[in-house]
């Protein structure tokens, strides 16, 4: 049974302020703490959990109060978690978007998020959403693949660069080595269960940040081969899925360019407002 240790202060409820991760405060979230939630009660008290992920501008409050209507509804939690520029590595803004970098696994820093806020709020989460757009959507659909079991829904939203079930290519192209580099397999069934929403805007055509040419540092063969925009990769992504048992619905926000929290999050509220209506595929 969890129990809340400490009293919590004023900044710990509702809308929180940044949280400092006490397992590495390095990194720090946000998080919506919805009215019915008894900071009274001993007993472990239940709620879903919808999780925000940033992209490259770090809008990590916008995210978490694009979802607190909904968490209100719905008496969930939402936390956005923060993966500071700079964390690793001066000036680098990307390493999160493939899940490792230099050594830090950022799909593991999201769950110790996870599990800090059941220890802290007394609470057990039953079913897990997230979404995430441009580096965002990135992390999402790759976290998904190592941890689709924990899942019921993902919204990956107009992912720059993107990882296709392949096993003839390495990551982060293709998925051919992902159990040496991450100690874990695809659990492909999971992911076959899982409520999926690929959205990107239909104005999306911007390829400004991601061609990946050939003196980059992400440049692999084959780094542009699932399109040249972010419509064109999602749909590869789609596709791919759909051959591998994935089913997903492909939304183009029509009028929308690149725009997350401004132009997406209505379309993103209600494919997860559908997702928890409904049992796990």
């Amino acid at each position: 049974m969890r129990r809340v240790m400490r009293k919590l202060g004023r900044y710990e409820l509702g809308k929180t302020g940044i949280i400092a991760l006490q397992a590495d405060p390095r990194v720090s979230y946000a998080a919506y703490i919805p009215s019915r939630y008894d900071v009274a009660k001993s007993e472990t008290q239940r709620f879903d959990l919808i999780i925000g992920q940033h992209g490259s501008a770090r809008l990590v409050r916008e995210y978490r109060n694009g979802f607190a209507d909904l968490a209100e509804r719905r008496n969930a939690f939402v936390l956005s978690p923060l993966f500071p520029i700079g964390l690793v590595e001066v000036g680098d803004a990307d390493g999160f978007k493939r899940l490792e970098f230099r050594g830090l696994r950022y799909d593991l820093l999201l769950w110790a998020m996870v599990e800090e806020l059941e220890t802290r709020y007394g609470v057990a989460f039953e079913r897990i959403v997230i979404h995430g757009f441009s580096g965002g959507g990135q992390f999402v659909h790759r976290f998904a693949y190592l941890h689709a079991h924990r899942l019921h829904a993902i919204s990956v939203g107009a992912p720059g660069k993107v990882t296709l079930l392949d096993d003839d290519r390495d990551w982060w192209v293709g998925t051919r080595d992902v159990e040496r580099r991450f100690g874990r397999p695809i659990d492909r069934e999971a992911l076959r269960h899982l409520h999926v929403q690929l959205i990107v805007g239909a104005d999306d055509t911007d390829t400004d940040e991601i061609t990946v040419e050939p003196d980059s540092p992400l440049w692999m063969d084959g780094a542009n081969d699932a399109g040249v925009t972010r419509i064109d990769r999602l749909r590869t992504l789609s596709d791919n899925w759909k051959r591998n048992g994935i089913d997903n619905e492909l939304e183009l926000a029509a009028g929308v360019g690149h725009k997350g929290t401004t132009g997406i999050m209505d379309a993103v509220n209600r494919f997860f407002d559908r997702a928890l209506d409904a049992k796990r595929n």
